[in-house]
């Protein structure tokens, strides 16, 4: 079989090996960035819905034990994305701010997206839990464009 096939006509050929190790390389990316993404937007949430987002709140909500949550809060504390303050909680930085609302926006296109295809809320929450972090922009705009034309929104309703 051909290395360079045109998977398009032909589902089972082999992919370029070129497109196939960036693929892979993307896949990595996006999976080292999908915890901190997690975490920021629920820190944001936390604040956002209670005023604060506290270690054991967060460690309670992702199902993870409290030194998890601190080990990855050094990490985000370091990479500038939020800052603790003792006895107060945790705040997110301008910068874990902006990635915070990215990352919700991302969500919400994608579970809006499996919504307009008839999956349930519920399902479509759990499902673009993981997907969000996996869809390229250009794919996410499809599922933009989908959800607008769908439901005749604005563009800015999704």
């Amino acid at each position: 079989m051909k290395e360079n096939a045109d998977v398009s006509n032909n589902p089972t050929a082999l992919v370029d090996a070129d497109a196939q190790v960036e693929s892979f390389r993307q896949t990595r990316n996006n999976r080292r960035a999908e915890l901190v993404e997690d975490y920021v937007e629920l820190i944001a949430d936390l604040i956002d819905h209670g005023g604060e987002a506290r270690q054991v709140d967060i460690a309670q909500r992702l199902g993870v034990a409290q030194p998890t949550v601190a080990k990855m809060l050094k990490r985000l504390a370091a990479d500038g994305l939020i800052q603790q303050r003792r006895y107060r909680g945790v705040f997110l930085t301008d910068e874990g701010k902006s990635l915070a609302e990215k990352s919700r926006e991302r969500h919400q296109i994608v579970e809006a997206f499996l919504c307009a295809l008839g999956i349930s809320l519920e399902t479509a929450r759990i499902d673009s839990e993981g997907i969000e972090h996996h869809v390229s922009g250009e794919t996410l705009e499809a599922f933009r464009a989908f959800v607008i034309e769908r439901n005749g929104l604005a563009d800015t309703d999704v």
